[in-house]
This record gives C-alpha cells, structure tokens and sequence, in this order.
C-alpha cells in the first residue's frame, strides 16, 4: 500500500491530500529515509513524521485496504 494511504486508511492523517503534501514537502520517512507519496509500505516498517515542532514516530502493523474507526489505531503502535 502507498505510504499516502496508509496514513490516511489509519487515520494519523485526515486526508489523503494532506498525507501527500507531507510526503512531498520532505516531513515523512521511512525506516529513516525521506519518501515520496508513491513508496510502498509494510508490516514492520517505522514510519516518521513532522508536524511543525513535534515528530510521530510508530511501527506499521497491519495493512489494511479499509478499516472502521475504532480499528485503525491496530495498524500502528506509536513509539
């Protein structure tokens, strides 16, 4: 799944427009690498994101295509 709608599928991010500006502006990586809205992530990867003076920093745990709201915070655990 693109890393623009896992965050977005998840819910860390309200839309999927927002998830890819944040991609293209620099602010997410991937297993310590900056990234593109169009990389691919998977289950284990530690994903990372800027949001002005804070970072988010969790581990994919499951991708899913869909999820209900309750659910989607089981698709990551924060560090």
């Amino acid at each position: 799944m693109r890393i623009d709608k896992f965050l977005k599928v998840s819910r860390v991010l309200k839309r999927r427009a927002t998830a890819n500006e944040a991609c293209s502006a620099g602010k997410v990586f991937v297993n310590g690498k900056e990234v593109k809205p169009s990389r691919e992530v998977k289950e284990g990867d530690v994903v990372e994101i800027k949001f002005g003076e804070g970072v988010m920093k969790f581990r994919v745990n499951l991708v899913k295509e869909s999820v209900k709201k309750e659910d989607a915070p089981s698709l990551y655990t924060i560090l």
